[in-house]
């Protein structure tokens, strides 16, 4: 399927890309803002659009007319296209209240389910409750993106408790990738309700933890995802993790990995010099690399961008580099000597689900 993503320069719309590549084989067509104005000409040929772009800061009448007027491009688009493709909403659960937002997220959804009924083709309507993940923006996204940058930071957010809904940006992404399927029809992800002093203060246990190379008990499903948003802040603040080496007689001794509730798997590789490992990316799995002898090159990128992380390191000074979910790693031997790398992940290697997505970290141009 040729497919086109509104919004695709935004949180949700990042997200969905990475899964979309991920798990499917799609011609998938990023629109940003930079290029909505052309929908019509990108759309002629689609078979889906799966409409993410939204206005949820501004005057009460920017937010409410917005989108509003975003779905009505989508339309003309999906109207001018050669054979209409079926339309996919990136809804709110606010569309069932009355606050600008709500109203103009409602009136999106009629715009797009009319102009599906009248071209006879698929409309799915997906409202979403409160998104959290990785690469959230602070205070714009969700407060969680918020809490991460502040804790990560070193800073005390000031906070009042209330019960939130809260859903990971990738299953929101999942559940628009199944509109892409099926007849007309709106659902509802659930997420899990949370308080906000509760969200606070997992941070700031994961950030005691974490600061000291610490993994904590990750007891479930929302604990990973939280920890993966907060880990991933963590890195691109902090960078590698510096360990503690301890020295005597003997000779030295440094704990790369300390889990806490679980155990996960730990593994090492020998390298030869100027051979290159990895070149992949990781969903939600937690992977550690700590280089234990000879020196190396560790490279990272985010997907869908083009810089390149380098970290030159070394078995004299060891240092872990966890690799954030969705950024294609690799390791190169830079020595004259075998590398001696020491691996950790948070889980026991399923070969039915390795969670192992080839992506070279040099992007193609």
């Amino acid at each position: 399927m040729r497919i086109l993503v509104t919004g695709a320069g935004g949180f949700l719309g990042w997200h969905l890309r990475c899964r979309l590549a991920t798990y499917t084989d799609h011609d998938v067509v990023a629109v940003d803002r930079d290029t909505f104005s052309g929908l019509s000409a990108l759309a002629r040929d689609a078979d889906a659009i799966i409409h993410v772009a939204g206005i949820n800061r501004g005057t009460d009448e920017e937010v409410d007319a917005g989108n509003a007027q975003l779905a009505k491009t989508v339309a003309a688009a999906a109207r001018d296209a050669a054979a209409p493709p079926r339309l996919i909403f990136a809804n709110s659960i606010q569309a069932e209240r009355d606050n600008p937002y709500g109203v103009g997220k409602r009136r999106a959804a009629e715009v797009l389910g009319a102009a599906a009924a009248d071209a006879g083709v698929p409309f799915v309507d997906v409202l979403l409750p409160n998104l959290f993940g990785e690469h959230g923006r602070p205070g714009y996204n969700s407060f969680v993106a918020t809490f991460v940058h502040e804790v990560v930071s070193g800073r005390q957010p000031e906070v009042s408790d209330n019960q939130v809904e809260l859903l990971h940006v990738q299953a929101a992404a999942q559940a628009l990738m199944d509109g892409l399927v099926g007849e007309t029809r709106t659902e509802r992800p659930r997420g899990q309700h949370r308080g906000v002093v509760e969200v606070l203060s997992m941070l700031e246990g994961f950030d005691a933890l974490y600061r000291v190379g610490e993994i904590p008990a990750l007891v479930d499903d929302f604990t990973t995802d939280l920890f993966n948003t907060y880990r991933t802040a963590a890195f691109e603040q902090r960078g590698p993790i510096r360990f503690e080496k301890r020295t005597d007689p003997r000779g030295s001794l440094v704990e790369t990995v300390k889990v806490h509730g679980g155990g996960g798997q730990t593994f090492f590789s020998t390298t030869v010099p100027g051979i290159t490992r990895g070149e992949h990316y990781h969903e939600r799995k937690i992977e550690r690399f700590v280089v234990i002898g000879g020196r190396a090159r560790i490279q990272l990128r985010r997907l869908f961008t083009d810089e390149v992380l380098d970290f030159d390191v070394s078995g004299d000074e060891p240092v872990a580099i966890d690799m954030p979910t969705f950024w294609p790693h690799n390791i190169t031997n830079t020595g004259d000597d075998e590398l001696y790398t020491l691996f950790w992940t948070d889980t026991v290697f399923d070969p039915e689900n390795p969670d192992t997505h080839p992506e070279p970290v040099e992007a193609s141009s």
